[in-house]
C-alpha cells in the first residue's frame, strides 16, 4: 500500500524547521550570562580538540572574527594579511584548539599554539651573576615570535549561557568539528563547480593549487620553464602509454590544461572556466618625512624647493621653476649657476685676469 500525502505537508514541515530554527535563536539571545559550571566545561572540552578549518587563518596576531556567522577580515583583506604575514592554516587543513579564552563579550579559540609561542618552564629560569644581574637561560624572549592563530566568537552583549553543540554550531564558519577528512571541510568552502570537479578528479582553467592538489594529489613530476619573460611552472600526471595530463601554473594560478589521450590526441584548454575572485594587494602607502627629520643645511640657511624632501610651508603655493644654467663663455661647469658665480666668473676662488 502507497502512503500518499496531503499537498501541505512538505510546506508545513518547512515552516516548522524554519520556526524551530528561529526559536533556536531567540532562545540564546535571550539566555542569561555564562555560568561558571558551562565556562568551565567549554574550556575542558574545547581544549586540545581536534578540527579542520573552514577558512584561512592569518599568522600571528590578527586573527579571524566571528560575529552573527559573518568573519572577519573579508577575503580580499584576509589574502592581503596572509601575502604580508603568512598562512597558520588553509581550508581543509586540520588544527589543533590549543586554548579557550572566555573574555566578558567574547570567546576566543587559540589554534596551534595562539599567536605567540609561549616559553617552556625551563625556557623562565634565571641565573643571578655577581652585581645582582639576572641572565634568563633561555634566550630573551621575542614578541615577534608569531606561531599560529586564532578566532573571536563575539556576542552583543556578554556570552550566553549555550551547549558544546549551539557553540560548534556558531563556529562552524570558521571551524569543522564533523568533517572526517580534509577534503570533507574543504569542499564546503568552494563553489559548487570547483567542488564537483575536484570530486571527479578533474582541473579547472583558473583553480588554484590546492584545489589541484585535492582533485589530483600532488604531481610526481613538475617542470619550471619560461615563455619569453613569462615564468610558468609545469605539474605532469601520468606516464605514456597511459593518459598524461600537463597543468600549467603562473603564480598560483592553473592557466593552461593539456591532455594527451590513450589514442594520442591532444586537447588543450586555455580559456578560464572557473573564476576565484581575488582583488590584488594594495600598495603599500609611501612613507612620509616626518617633521623632526634630520636636515644637512646649515644654520640660517634656506630651504632649497628643488630637493626630493621638501615640503612648503603654504601647499598651494607653487614651486618655481629651477634658474636656467649660466654660459660664461669660460668653460664653468654647469653645477656652477649660484650667487658665488657672475657672468665671466669661473667660479669662487678663480683668479681674474
Amino acid at each position: 500500500m502507497k502512503l500518499r500525502f496531503p499537498p501541505s505537508l512538505p510546506a508545513f514541515l518547512l515552516l516548522s524547521l524554519t520556526l524551530a530554527l528561529g526559536g533556536d535563536q531567540k532562545t540564546l539571545a535571550d539566555a542569561p550570562p555564562l555560568t561558571k559550571q558551562t565556562r568551565m566545561d567549554i574550556i575542558r572540552t574545547f581544549t586540545a580538540d581536534l578540527a579542520y578549518a573552514h577558512s584561512a587563518f592569518p599568522l600571528g596576531k590578527q586573527g579571524l572574527t566571528l560575529k552573527d556567522g559573518v568573519l572577519t577580515p573579508s577575503a580580499d583583506q584576509l589574502q592581503q594579511e596572509m601575502a604580508m604575514w603568512g598562512a597558520a592554516v588553509k581550508p581543509g587543513d586540520r588544527l589543533i584548539i590549543s586554548a579557550v579564552k572566555i573574555k566578558p563579550d567574547r570567546i576566543r579559540f587559540e589554534i596551534n599554539g595562539g599567536p605567540v609561542r609561549k616559553k617552556k618552564w625551563y625556557q623562565r629560569i634565571e641565573i643571578s651573576g655577581t652585581g645582582g644581574a639576572t641572565v634568563p637561560t633561555g634566550g630573551l624572549p621575542d614578541p615577534d615570535n608569531l606561531h599560529g592563530s586564532f578566532v573571536d566568537l563575539v556576542f552583543d552583549k556578554y556570552v550566553p549561557e549555550l551547549t558544546g553543540e549551539q557553540l560548534k554550531d556558531l563556529l562552524h564558519p570558521a571551524l569543522d568539528f564533523n568533517a572526517k577528512t580534509a577534503l570533507d571541510a574543504y569542499l564546503e568552502t568552494v563553489s559548487p563547480k570547483v567542488k564537483e570537479a575536484i570530486k571527479q578528479h578533474r582541473v579547472l582553467v583558473g583553480m588554484n593549487r590546492d584545489m589541484v592538489i585535492f582533485a589530483k594529489g600532488r604531481a610526481p613530476k613538475k617542470d619550471r620553464e619560461k615563455d619569453g619573460t613569462t615564468e610558468y611552472e609545469e605539474w605532469i600526471y601520468g606516464e605514456p602509454p597511459q593518459e598524461v595530463e600537463f597543468v600549467r601554473f603562473i603564480g598560483d594560478e592553473v592557466v593552461r590544461v593539456e591532455t594527451m589521450t590513450v589514442t594520442g590526441q591532444k586537447v588543450i584548454r586555455t580559456e578560464k572556466e572557473v573564476e576565484l575572485a581575488q582583488k590584488p594587494a594594495s600598495p603599500p602607502p609611501a612613507e612620509e618625512r616626518p617633521a623632526n627629520a634630520p636636515t644637512l643645511r646649515r644654520p640660517g640657511e634656506a630651504p632649497d624647493p628643488h630637493d626630493p624632501g621638501y615640503q612648503p610651508s603654504n601647499p598651494s603655493q607653487p614651486v618655481p621653476p629651477p634658474p636656467p644654467p649660466i654660459d660664461n663663455g669660460q668653460g664653468a661647469p654647469p653645477g656652477d649657476t649660484g650667487p658665488g658665480v657672475q657672468p665671466g666668473d669661473n667660479g669662487p676662488g678663480t683668479p681674474q685676469y
